[in-house]
């Protein structure tokens, strides 16, 4: 619409631009914008934070949330206890025998068969071993012997063996963002692990760049021989949220960075 005023200039406004985020193309030259959503974001987490410091009274009803026919929220919060500090075959073991340890054990997990250990046939037994109910391991063994063949790795860009090849550092990480538990007893659980992961191949001639994906795993998780173990393990995509706009790192950046940030261990 056209506005006249009284120096005989003509103003234009535009219609106002609502809208879904996931729907429609980005504009660029928008870094001040973002940069006052940033900071604003910023001060309102901040407050919300301090109001939640501050509150008082027992809000365990309202934390819980929903209807009696909606699923109750549990935030994936500090429960004050520490991270396991035994390890069998360099994966961390020795989990309570309680649902947040049942949650601890299966973010862990995800971490571990996420790994590029997993690439490697012997590393891959030695993991599943570790983390998986006896009377299971040799099924899973023969499962995933079928699902890292030779033209698999090709695909990620390894070699056919699995091995990286020269000149290259191959990614291959998973990241818990929370967990939930849909279903636990005395001696099993049933944790859902939303996550983040990184799979690729960086390297200046690389085809098979590292990118970003998002999974969710579920485990059913069994109480045997004094800790959590797999009994099954599915994956589903997302939820995912929408891209940002960020510069993508070089390959360097991004050999440099796995090469010098490591892992954790979760603990709820």
């Amino acid at each position: 619409m056209s506005l006249g005023d009284d120096t005989g200039q003509t103003r234009t406004r535009l219609p106002e631009r609502g809208g879904d985020p996931y729907g429609g193309a980005r504009r660029g030259g928008r870094s001040s914008s973002r940069s006052l959503v940033t900071v604003v974001g910023v001060v309102v987490l901040l407050i919300a934070a301090i109001a939640f410091a501050n509150r008082g009274g027992d809000d365990s009803a309202a934390e819980e949330g929903g209807s009696g026919d909606s699923p109750k929220s549990a935030a994936t919060a500090p429960s004050g206890k520490k991270p396991v500090s035994s390890k069998a075959s360099g994966i961390p073991s020795g989990f309570a025998h309680d649902q947040q340890g049942a949650e601890s054990a299966a973010a862990n997990y995800s971490v571990v068969l996420g790994s590029a250990e997993m690439f490697d046939k012997d590393r891959r037994d030695v993991i599943l071993q570790s983390i998986i109910v006896p009377d299971r391991v040799a099924d899973f063994e023969a499962t995933l012997d079928k699902a890292y063949t030779p033209e698999f790795n090709k695909n990620v860009g390894l070699n056919d063996d699995g091995t990286t090849p020269k000149g290259h550092t191959f990614v291959s990480r998973t990241s818990p963002i929370g967990t939930k538990v849909t279903a636990s007893s005395a001696d099993a659980a049933t944790v859902e692990v939303w996550c983040s992961g990184l799979l690729g191949l960086a390297g200046e001639s690389s085809t098979n760049p590292v990118t970003n994906s998002w999974f969710t795993i579920t485990m059913q998780l069994e109480w045997t021989n004094d800790d959590w173990k797999i009994v099954t393990h599915s994956q589903k995509d997302g939820p995912t949220p929408v891209p940002g706009d960020k510069r993508a790192s070089s390959a360097d950046e991004m050999a440099k960075a796995v090469e010098e940030y490591g892992g954790f261990t979760y603990a709820r």
